[in-house]
């Protein structure tokens, strides 16, 4: 049979056109169908726009440190229509900037609804009909809804809704904390927003090390972000122009109201009406069942990124995207990736970023384990930049030395776990951390004397 395509991808976001791009690398012909913006959720709802407002947000946070200058500042025209503005704009820019490179690579770009029809064939928009010798599903997710809580992108806002506001409420409650609740409370509290977060489970980060998690609710304390966790909404009425919402914790009730709620609760699959029911794909908790090189029970169709049940990260979707090309190709890459190599980050600040096992979790599967931490208040670069709120901490294996974890939270934490990740993935352990010479003062040299600390020959502790 003559295919019009090695690989059809349906999706365009971080999964899907990386994907392709890697597929043309390697010879193969493809395709990239998509129903909406180019770019997926992460660059035009997600990853981009919220990244441009936290920068935003901490050049407006920054204007009161020039007060010890002399310098008077008057923020009473500030006008959050052009924050908004700005967000949208490197959106945009990147949206087209994926256009430009799929063509550059002279990948086709279909415009339109997939469905597929069985294996090796797609609708588009049930009219036209494309086949493929391969299909990678890349659809991405949407916001989780939380049962009996309606979400109208009005009073009840999910996080698409939130960043598609040009004026702020004057309070919000946000249900559900880690990366997206923990980054909108950052952005809308520095603009002046009454920001209150609920957390279902005990920690404001449930996946991080508690200890890190710890200094971000400090630091959020002391900027009037009030937190619950452990707490849980049973009840929510609108009231006098407000959402008045009733929080059951540790068995005792209480209420709380705010002009608008963000539902941050999580994300969900968009497999819904793709026609994976036409394939006998397997379905495990809601998403599509894959094994290695991300292949589904079908042998010709793959699925990656938030349609699969790993980390929904934008890196993690792209990797999945490339390894599964890569088999398509015959290439032989690695089948997964290990969840101890993914790195993740909180872009608020303080900035938390990480990788591997924590404490929590060394200790619930019996690994022999120690931990090293260095304060950024001991750190030189930290003083000079007078932000000191943070640590490094390292996780090693107590026998041999190897790096397990590392996890941080303070100023660029987000930038400075790719080192020790790279040290892990090098097969380098603590001392090797420990022996490598930093340039003086740089936050960077935190790492190396965590690891010294580690090795109980610290200097500057």
């Amino acid at each position: 049979m003559e295919y019009h395509y090695d690989v059809a991808i349906i999706g365009s976001g971080p999964g899907g056109y990386v994907a392709a791009i890697r597929a043309r690398q390697l010879g193969l012909t493809a395709a990239v169908i998509e129903k909406s913006k180019m770019g997926g959720v992460c660059l035009n709802w997600g990853c981009i726009p919220t990244k441009a407002l936290i920068n935003q947000a901490g050049i407006y946070n920054s204007l009161p440190g020039l007060e010890h200058m002399g310098v008077r500042t008057d923020t009473s025209g500030f006008n959050y229509e052009a924050v908004h503005q700005k967000s949208r704009a490197a959106a945009e820019r990147l949206s087209k900037g994926v256009l430009f490179l799929l063509k550059k690579n002279k990948v086709d770009f279909i415009r339109g609804k997939a469905t597929i029809a069985g294996p090796g064939t797609i609708t588009i928009d049930h009219t036209d009909e494309i086949t493929a010798k391969n299909i990678i599903i890349a659809t991405g997710s949407r916001p989780k809804d939380l049962p009996g809580l309606t979400i109208d992108e009005e009073r009840v806002l999910s996080s698409t809704g939130i960043l598609k506001l040009t004026t702020l409420p004057t309070s919000i409650i946000i249900l559900g904390a880690g990366a997206i609740g923990l980054e909108c409370a950052y952005i809308l509290n520095s603009f002046g927003v009454n920001v209150t977060i609920v957390e279902m489970l005990d920690s404001l980060f449930p996946q991080g090390d508690a200890e890190i998690t710890k200094v971000v609710q400090r630091v959020f304390k002391k900027h009037s972000i009030e937190t619950y966790v452990s707490a849980q909404m049973v009840d929510y009425q609108f009231k006098n122009g407000h959402c008045e919402v009733t929080l059951e914790r540790m068995g005792n009730l209480s209420r709380i109201s705010a002009e608008k709620i963000l539902v941050a609760v999580g994300r969900s699959p968009n497999i819904d009406d793709i026609g994976i029911e036409h394939l006998g794909v397997e379905c495990e908790k809601g998403f599509i069942k894959t094994g290695d090189y991300y292949k589904t029970a079908v042998d010709t169709v793959f699925a990656v990124g938030d349609a699969i049940n790993t980390p929904l990260l934008a890196h993690v979707a792209s990797r999945e995207g490339e390894t599964a090309v890569e088999y398509i190709a015959g290439q032989r890459p690695r089948p997964r990736i290990t969840h101890d190599e993914i790195p993740y980050g909180i872009y608020c600040e303080p900035q938390v970023g990480g990788f591997g096992v924590t404490e929590k979790d060394a200790a619930a599967h019996h690994i022999p384990y120690g931990k090293a931490v260095f304060p950024y208040r001991s750190s030189g670069k930290a003083v000079a930049l007078d932000n000191v709120e943070g640590m490094v901490k390292l996780i090693f294996h107590k026998d041999t030395k190897e790096i397990l974890g590392t996890h941080i939270v303070g100023a660029e934490a987000t930038e400075l776990v790719h080192e020790a990740l790279l040290a892990k993935t090098g097969g380098l352990k603590l001392k090797d951390m420990a022996q490598m010479l930093h340039g003086h003062p740089t936050l960077s040299e935190m790492l190396m004397e965590a690891a010294r600390a580690g090795e109980n020959r610290a200097i500057h502790l």
